[in-house]
């Protein structure tokens, strides 16, 4: 295995923490895949990275202005009939309550219009909380880290909006055949996901390892552009 930054990830959350595929700077895209529990775990069981995409939200403003973030609100009409993935992120105190009353509490006097949280996007505060976390950490490895979005990445290759829901037999041949053509080679497609992740899961982590190659590239495009950072200096764009 290489040394050095000659790797990218991509990862994407799952039932028994996170799924990782890592996959070399250059040359043919051969990934390989993981589940961590956590994701301060990640420096012992991947090498050195160049950049890392991740499926989940980077920067927590401290109020909310309208339907969610700016990356939210920019990248949501692109989906079509699958902007309903794009979960709108409270204020940094929602995020922060471990509870979901106190969530909403902290939700409803942080936005404009005051707005509840979801259930679903409360069930995911523990890992964008981890995340935060990580990001802040002083021991954090340093390499680049970029939040992503798989149905816009799948958005970007086909050209328009994916038709079938992501846990959908068809919509898990519709995102099998898009990463095929953007370079994922077959075996990589095929293989059975790692204990803890589901089929879905390692498919969004493929897409989500497109991105990091493009952000070493250069290619990668941040939504919006351009983007505000938190008070952290966290970056609240969703990349591509």
């Amino acid at each position: 295995m290489p040394t050095g930054s000659e790797w990218i990830a991509g990862i994407d959350g799952c039932p028994s923490g996170w799924v990782v595929v890592i996959g070399p700077v250059s040359g043919p895209l051969a990934p390989k895949a993981a589940v961590v529990p956590r994701l301060a775990d990640l420096v012992h069981a991947v090498p050195p990275l160049a950049a890392l995409a991740i499926d989940m939200p980077i920067g927590l403003p401290d109020r909310i202005e309208g339907s969610g973030r700016g990356a939210e609100r920019t990248v949501r009409p692109l989906l079509g009939a699958r902007q309903s993935s794009v979960f709108s992120i409270p204020a940094r105190a929602a995020v922060e309550a471990k509870d979901y009353r106190q969530a909403c509490d902290a939700a409803l006097s942080s936005s404009d219009p005051p707005r509840k949280v979801a259930k679903q996007a409360f069930n995911l505060f523990g890992k964008i909380r981890e995340l935060d976390c990580w990001l802040r950490d002083p021991r954090h490895p340093g390499f680049p880290v970029v939040e992503t979005h798989p149905e816009l990445v799948f958005r970007r290759l086909k050209g328009d909006p994916l038709v079938h829901p992501k846990k959908t037999e068809p919509g898990k041949s519709e995102r099998r055949a898009l990463l095929l053509a953007a370079g994922i080679p077959a075996e990589s497609l095929d293989a059975a996901p790692p204990r803890g992740a589901g089929s879905d899961d390692l498919l969004d982590a493929l897409a989500c390892l497109l991105t990091a190659q493009r952000v070493v590239s250069g290619l990668a495009r941040p939504h919006p552009d351009p983007f505000e950072r938190d008070r952290f200096g966290l970056p609240m764009a969703i990349f591509a």
